[in-house]
Order: structure tokens, then sequence, then C-alpha cells
């Protein structure tokens, strides 16, 4: 069959998908977007979380042809999206006009922003979003593997909750596994990220 859907604000179609095939796998190898990373296949570690029309979802449990005319944002489109959010009043400011309620961006707002064409690609050669920076910032990131997932998580959990607590960041991230970190520097960066984005309202 074949999928048309839209990915990091560009339109997209994937052509002879079968039933089985998975909403990860199209994007890694139809499209060519490597940054969801593939590990469980079971929806058990958060390594290939996305964002399907706003909302956070393990890509390896949705089937390709459940994503037909509804929107996606993966990491690699992570920067341009948060940018594009916060020049709309969206984002860790809801309280105050931002209107996004506890489940982030709508379907419709999600579907009027667009990468440039050159970015939504690859990712570089644009400014970091807020999350990202922390990230790096912090120290959070090693082997980077699970990385991707997180950053897609937590940067939904700062647009809906723009102060959270370690218990509420702790609980966002609870989907997400990574071997490597001891998560303290991964709830620092989220910290850190809630914080700047809190200066910068």
């Amino acid at each position: 069959m074949r999928v048309n859907f839209t990915v990091n604000g560009r339109q997209q179609e994937a052509d002879d998908v079968w039933e089985g095939e998975s909403l990860l796998y199209v994007l890694r190898e139809r499209l060519g977007l490597p940054g969801s990373k593939n590990a469980c296949e079971q929806g058990e570690c958060g390594s290939c979380t996305v964002r399907l029309d706003g909302v956070p979802v393990c890509s390896c449990l949705v089937a390709a042809g459940q994503v037909e005319g509804r929107d996606v944002v993966t990491v690699e489109g992570l920067a341009d999206f948060a940018k594009q959010r916060e020049q709309h009043g969206h984002g860790g400011a809801c309280g105050t006009g931002g209107g996004c309620g506890s489940k982030g961006v709508s379907t419709d707002e999600a579907k009027r922003w667009a990468a440039k064409p050159g970015d939504s690609q690859t990712g570089e050669g644009i400014e970091l979003s807020n999350i990202q920076q922390a990230f790096i910032d912090a120290g959070a990131v090693q082997c980077g593997f699970c990385t991707p997932g997180l950053l897609v998580q937590a940067d939904e959990l700062l647009e809906r909750n723009a102060d959270p607590s370690d218990q509420d960041i702790r609980e966002a991230l609870s989907g997400n596994l990574c071997r490597c970190t001891g998560y303290e520097k991964i709830l620092d960066a989220v910290r850190l990220a809630a914080a700047r984005q809190g200066e910068a309202v």
C-alpha cells in the first residue's frame, strides 16, 4: 500500500508498504531518518519515540498504515518544531495563551508548522532546541542510543508542564531506558531546560 503523511513539516509518501510494517521501519529504511533507534521493537525502551499528531508514541508499535494523513515529528525535526511552537505561543506557556491543553499541541496546530527544506532530513545546520542544548550542557549524553527518544519525550513534557517536579520528570521519562548515564544527568538536563524556558517567558 501507499502511505501519505507529514514528517517534520514535509509531505512524504512511502510506497509498497506491507501490512505489518512499522512506522519506525518506514522512517529509518524508507525515508532515511535514522534518529529514532531500533532497539527492543516491543515498546519497552522508548528509543524509537516520535510525536504522532503531537503525542509521543513508540514508533515500533505503530503500523505504518495508521499514519495515513497524520503528522509525525522525529528527533531530526525537533529543533524546528520547537522554534515554530515558540513563535506561535506554544510550549511551556500553555497557561499564557498557548491553549495546548494536557496533550500538547492539537493536530491542527501541529500541521501548521513546516521545517525548512534542508533541515528536517538530517537536523544538521540548525540551532538546537532548548532541550537538545540542555542535554549537551548537562552532560546527559553518553552512547547516545536512547537520546533521541528521551529528547522527544522531554520536549513534550516541557510543552505541557513548564515547571515539572522531579516526580513529573521521572514519570514522563519512565518509558525511556538508558544503560549508560544512571539517569541523574538526564534529570539535570530536563531541570536545566525547564529553568531556561522559565527565564525566556
